[in-house]
C-alpha cells in the first residue's frame, strides 16, 4: 500500500509587496495617528470608520487602473446560486468609500459634512523599493462646501499637522495650484481631441522629473530618456507648446508675481481666469490667518492627479535633504496632498456635490522623521520584568505585577522556564526592560525585594571602573511594601 504523500510545509515569508511591523514601529505609527487625529478634531472634523470592502461598482471610475477591469485593486466575485454575484474589492483609498457613505446617508448628515478617516488601504500594483501594497492614510474631507475657504483651510491644517508631528517650519512647504488654470491653458492651446489633451496632461505630470527642456521635447517630437530609449512626443508646434511652458514656469518670487504670470498663460480663457481668482482668494485667506509663503505658496508645477481634481490642488513637500542607499543627497519629497473633486458623489445621486479633501501618507511621514533622526534612534522601553525564583510562588509574583500595573507602570511576570535565572535577565535585556524585580526565598522571609536597574547596570558594565561600581549601585533592596515607590523612582531617574 502506497504511503500518503506528505504535504509540503508552507513557506514562512511575507507576501510580495507587504511587510510586518513590530513593537516600536507600531507604537510610533499609533502615536502619529493620535497626533494627526488631534489636529483634524480641533478643526471640527468628525471621525468616520467605513468598511474596508466596497463593491467594484461603487468604486467605479475611481479605480486606480481603469483600462483593466478590476485591476489595481484586490477584487473577487461573490458566489451566488447562478455564479454571478457582485464583484467586491478592498478599498484602495479612503476617498472613494466616502462617496458611497455620503450618498447613502446624506439625509441624516449635516451639510457640509466634515469627516476624517484613518486606516490601511490596499493597491494591487507592482511593488518596488518603499512601495507597498498595503499602507496607511489619514484623510480629512469636507463634502458640500463650494467655497475655496474649505481648500484654504485644508492647506492650513496640513501645515499645522506637519509641525505637530515633528516637521519644523522651514523643513516643509505646502504648494497650491488650480486645475482650472490648466484647463484654461489647454483652451488657449486650442486642443479639442481628448487623446491629445490626455497626452499633454501626461507630459505635464513629468515636469518634476524631466524639467522644462524635457517637457518641451515631449510636447514636440519626443526625446531620449535616461536609458537611451526614444519616447515619442505629442507632436505640438513650438507655438502650441508655449502656453504649457509659460504655465509650468510661472512661479515668481512671491504669490502676486506668480498670479500675474499665470494671467499671461491663460490669456482670455474664462475658466483659467476663474482658477486664478480662486488662487488669489486662497492666498488672501491664508495670509489673513498668518500662513505666509514660507509655509504655503502658489506653485503651478503642482499637477497631481490631473484627471481626478476639478479645482484647487495642493501638495506638502519636505524640503530637507536625505542620503539614499548609494550615498547620494536628495530631497525627501511629497508626504501629503489633496484638492477639490466636485464629481465625488455625482455618480450615486446624479447631482453635483462640491467636495475637497487632504490625505497624509503616514508611512512616508514616519520615514521622514526617521531619516532626520527624530524617532527610532533608541529602542522603546519594555516592561518591568518580575522574575520567578520559585515556581510554587507564582501567585506572589503575579501580585507584584498587578500592583505595578495598578500604579500605571507597564509590567509582566516571566513566563518562560525559570530554572536558569541568567536566561530571565537575557529575556529582560531582549525586551529592553528598564527594571527587573527579584524575590527569592530569603527575600520573602525577610519581607524585602531586590530591584535591579537594568539601564544603569548596562552603562556601568560598559563604562565604569570597579571603584565606580561602589558609588553607583544598580541594585536596591527595599521593603516589599515599597516596591511600587522604588520602581517609580528608578523609572523617573532613567527619564
Amino acid at each position: 500500500m502506497a504511503k500518503d504523500k506528505k504535504q509540503p510545509r508552507p513557506k514562512a515569508e511575507t507576501p510580495k509587496g507587504f511587510r510586518d511591523y513590530f513593537g516600536a514601529e507600531v507604537t510610533e505609527r499609533s502615536e502619529m495617528l493620535r497626533q494627526i487625529a488631534g489636529v483634524y478634531h480641533r478643526y471640527g472634523f468628525e471621525a468616520l470608520e467605513s468598511s474596508a470592502v466596497e463593491t467594484v461598482e461603487a468604486l467605479g471610475k475611481f479605480l486606480p487602473d481603469v483600462d483593466r477591469p478590476n485591476e489595481g485593486v484586490f477584487a473577487w466575485q461573490e458566489a451566488d446560486e447562478e455564479g454571478k454575484g457582485d464583484w467586491m474589492a478592498l478599498r484602495y483609498d479612503l476617498t472613494a468609500p466616502l462617496a458611497r457613505v455620503y450618498a447613502q446617508n446624506r439625509n441624516d448628515l449635516p451639510t457640509p459634512y466634515r469627516r476624517y478617516a484613518m486606516g490601511p488601504v490596499w493597491r494591487n500594483e507592482k511593488p518596488g523599493p518603499g512601495r507597498f501594497r498595503q499602507f496607511y492614510q489619514c484623510d480629512a474631507d469636507t463634502v458640500g462646501a463650494a467655497s475655496v475657504a474649505a481648500d484654504a483651510e485644508n492647506c492650513a491644517m496640513l501645515a499645522d499637522t506637519l509641525e505637530v508631528v515633528g516637521i519644523p517650519r522651514g523643513d516643509y512647504v505646502v504648494r497650491v495650484n488650480n486645475r482650472k488654470v490648466l484647463n484654461g491653458v489647454l483652451e488657449v492651446m486650442g486642443l479639442t481631441g481628448e487623446d491629445q489633451r490626455a497626452a499633454v496632461l501626461r507630459t505635464i505630470d513629468k515636469f518634476d522629473k524631466v524639467g522644462e527642456a524635457g517637457v518641451r521635447e515631449l510636447l514636440g517630437k519626443g526625446r531620449l530618456d535616461a536609458s537611451g530609449a526614444y519616447i515619442d512626443g505629442v507632436g505640438l508646434s513650438d507655438a502650441q507648446a508655449e502656453p504649457v511652458l509659460a504655465f509650468l514656469t510661472s512661479k515668481a518670487a512671491d504669490n502676486a508675481g506668480t498670479l500675474l504670470k499665470l494671467m499671461v498663460a491663460v490669456g482670455e480663457s474664462r475658466v483659467g481666469i476663474e482658477g486664478i481668482d480662486e488662487l488669489a482668494e486662497i492666498a488672501d485667506l491664508l495670509a489673513a490667518q498668518g500662513y505666509g509663503p514660507d509655509r504655503i505658496v502658489i506653485d503651478p508645477s503642482v499637477v497631481r492627479g490631473l484627471g481626478y481634481y476639478t479645482g484647487p490642488v495642493f501638495e506638502a513637500e519636505l524640503t530637507f535633504e536625505i542620503t539614499d542607499e548609494k550615498g547620494r543627497k536628495q530631497q525627501f519629497g511629497s508626504v501629503a496632498g489633496g484638492g477639490r473633486y466636485d464629481d465625488l458623489v455625482k455618480r450615486f445621486t446624479g447631482q453635483e456635490v462640491p467636495a475637497t479633501g487632504v490625505s497624509i501618507g503616514v508611512d512616508r511621514l514616519l520615514a521622514a522623521l526617521r531619516a532626520k533622526g527624530r524617532i527610532g534612534q533608541e529602542a522603546a522601553a519594555g516592561p518591568v520584568v518580575v522574575t520567578v525564583m520559585d515556581r510554587d510562588r507564582m501567585a506572589d509574583y503575579q501580585a507584584m505585577a498587578v500592583e505595578l500595573r495598578a500604579a500605571g507602570i507597564r509590567a509582566e511576570v516571566y513566563l518562560g522556564n525559570p530554572k536558569n535565572f541568567g536566561n530571565q535577565l537575557k529575556y529582560a535585556d531582549k525586551r529592553n526592560s528598564p527594571i527587573a524585580v527579584i524575590e527569592g526565598g530569603a527575600e520573602k522571609e525577610a519581607g524585602v525585594v531586590q530591584i535591579k536597574d537594568l539601564i544603569l547596570g548596562a552603562e556601568i558594565a560598559k563604562n565604569a571602573t570597579l571603584e565606580e561600581w561602589k558609588d553607583r549601585p544598580s541594585q536596591y533592596e527595599v521593603p516589599r511594601d515599597q516596591l511600587v515607590a522604588k520602581v517609580r523612582e528608578i523609572l523617573e531617574g532613567q527619564g
